[in-house]
C-alpha cells in the first residue's frame, strides 16, 4: 500500500492512538489501552479493580464484554479505510474464569475471521497475567459509509 493511502487507513489511525495514548471515553473509563496492532488483529490491555465490582465482589461481566467489543472493533478498524464506518450488530461472550482485582493485567486479543464488503466476523479472547483464558467472544460488524 502506498504511503498516501496508509495515512488515511484505520490501521494508521489506531497506531496514532497507541503513540499518543489518545482514546475515547469508554476505554478511558475502563482503563483499557490499545497495546498491539496488525492488519486484522488488535490487543487491548486492561487492569480490573474494585471500582468495577458487582454485588458479588468480583469484576462485573460487562468489563470483559466491553474489552472484547472494543478489541474486536479495533481489529475491524485495521482493515477499513478511515472514512468507512462500522458497528457491532451481534456479540456473544462466554466467561470461563472469575475476574477480580487480584487478576492483574488482562490482555484481550481480537482477530478478524472474515472481512467482507458489508460484514466482518471477529473472535477475541481475554487472558490473565498467567496466560489463562478468562473469557472469549465473537462478534459480527456491519460496515457502512459515514
Amino acid at each position: 500500500m502506498d504511503d498516501s493511502k496508509l495515512s488515511h487507513s484505520g490501521l494508521e489511525s489506531l497506531r496514532q492512538h497507541i503513540a499518543t495514548w489518545h482514546t475515547s471515553g469508554m476505554p478511558k473509563t475502563l482503563d483499557l489501552h490499545l497495546v498491539e496492532l496488525a492488519e486484522g488483529r488488535a490487543v487491548l490491555e486492561g487492569h480490573p479493580s474494585e471500582k468495577f465490582y458487582n454485588a458479588q465482589g468480583r469484576v462485573h461481566g460487562g468489563y470483559a464484554a466491553a474489552m472484547i467489543d472494543d478489541a474486536m472493533g479495533c481489529a475491524v478498524r485495521t482493515r477499513l479505510p478511515q472514512d468507512v464506518g462500522f458497528g457491532t450488530i451481534e456479540m456473544n461472550v462466554s466467561y470461563v474464569r472469575k475476574l477480580d482485582a487480584e487478576s492483574g493485567k488482562l490482555l484481550c486479543e481480537a482477530k478478524v475471521l472474515h472481512g467482507g464488503r458489508t460484514l466482518f466476523t471477529v473472535d477475541a479472547k481475554v487472558t490473565d497475567r498467567q496466560g489463562r483464558l478468562c473469557a472469549h467472544g465473537s462478534g459480527t460488524f456491519l460496515v457502512y459509509p459515514k
